[in-house]
C-alpha cells in the first residue's frame, strides 16, 4: 500500500510538473487587460494593428497563447532557475544556450522592435505578453531541485496539489470576491513598481519571494494564515507584471 501511494504521488508530481502554466488563464488575462490600459497612444496603435490579423483579439485574449502552443523546444522559455540561496542572474549559469524566460523576453522584444514581418512581430508580441506574466509568478524563478515548487506537495482548499499550482491559479480562483475584486486590488494596490523593461530584475524579485521565510509552508497544509500572509504579494506581482509589460511595449513600440 505504501509503495502504491508513493508511486501515485510521484505520478501526480510528474504530471503537475509537465502541465503547470504560470498564473493560469485568469492571471494572464488580468495582466494583459491591465497592461493594455497603460499603453501609450503609439504603442496601443501598433498593438491594435498587429492584433488585427486575428479578428477580435486583445492582449488579454492572446495572453495564454504561449501555453496553448507549448512544446519541448519552448518549455524552458517559461521559467528561469537561479541556484538556491543566490537570487542573482547570470546567463551562463542560469540560462544555458539562452533558453530561459529572461533571454526569451529579450529576444522577442528585439524581434518586436525590428523590421521583421508583421506575422513575426505578432508572434513576438504574444510571447512578450505571456512571458512578462510568467516571470512575475514567483515560482517561475524558483529552484530546479523541486521544479519550481511542482514537486512540493501541499493540501489546499480541500484537495491535494503542489505549491506551483497553488500560485498558478488556486490562490486566484479561491480568492474572496473573485476576479473582479482582484482586478480592483491589483489596479490600486500600493505604489507603482519600477517599470523598466528589465526581465532579469523581474526574475530576481520573484526568486527573493520564493526564498522568503514561510513561502514554503511548514506541514504542507495551506491554512488561512498562509493565504492572508501572501495575498498582498500575489496582488503586487500581478500589478507589477502589468506595469512592466506595458512599459516594455511602450519602449519597444515608440
Amino acid at each position: 500500500m505504501r509503495i502504491l501511494f508513493s508511486a501515485n504521488v510521484l505520478l501526480l508530481s510528474l504530471l503537475a510538473a509537465s502541465s503547470a502554466h504560470a498564473w493560469g488563464a485568469e492571471g494572464h488575462r488580468l495582466i494583459g487587460e491591465m497592461a493594455e490600459a497603460q499603453l501609450t497612444p503609439a504603442a496601443r496603435a501598433e498593438v491594435t494593428r498587429l492584433l488585427a490579423a486575428e479578428p477580435g483579439a486583445t492582449m488579454a485574449s492572446v495572453s495564454t497563447w504561449a501555453d496553448q502552443i507549448r512544446s519541448p523546444e519552448t518549455a524552458p522559455w517559461h521559467y528561469v532557475n537561479p541556484p538556491p540561496g543566490d537570487c542573482s542572474y547570470e546567463r551562463g549559469r542560469d540560462c544555458e544556450d539562452g533558453q530561459c524566460a529572461v533571454e526569451a523576453v529579450r529576444e522577442q522584444v528585439t524581434i518586436l522592435k525590428s523590421g521583421a514581418s508583421d506575422a513575426q512581430r505578432l508572434t513576438a508580441l504574444k510571447w512578450v505578453i505571456h512571458l512578462a506574466g510568467d516571470i512575475h509568478q514567483p515560482l517561475h524563478a524558483g529552484f530546479k531541485g523541486d521544479k519550481g515548487g511542482n514537486l512540493y506537495q501541499v493540501r489546499a482548499f480541500g484537495r491535494g496539489t503542489n505549491l506551483h499550482s497553488l500560485w498558478d491559479g488556486a490562490l486566484i480562483r479561491n480568492r474572496a470576491a473573485g476576479i473582479d475584486a482582484l482586478r480592483v486590488d491589483a489596479s490600486t494596490y500600493g505604489a507603482a513598481a519600477p517599470a523598466a523593461p528589465q526581465p532579469a530584475a523581474w526574475a530576481i524579485e520573484s526568486c527573493k519571494v520564493v526564498s522568503s521565510p514561510g513561502f514554503y509552508p511548514d506541514g504542507r497544509f495551506i491554512e488561512q494564515s498562509y493565504i492572508d500572509q501572501w495575498d498582498p504579494v500575489l496582488v503586487a506581482r500581478l500589478k507589477s507584471a502589468a506595469q512592466r509589460l506595458a512599459a516594455t511595449l511602450n519602449d519597444a513600440l515608440r
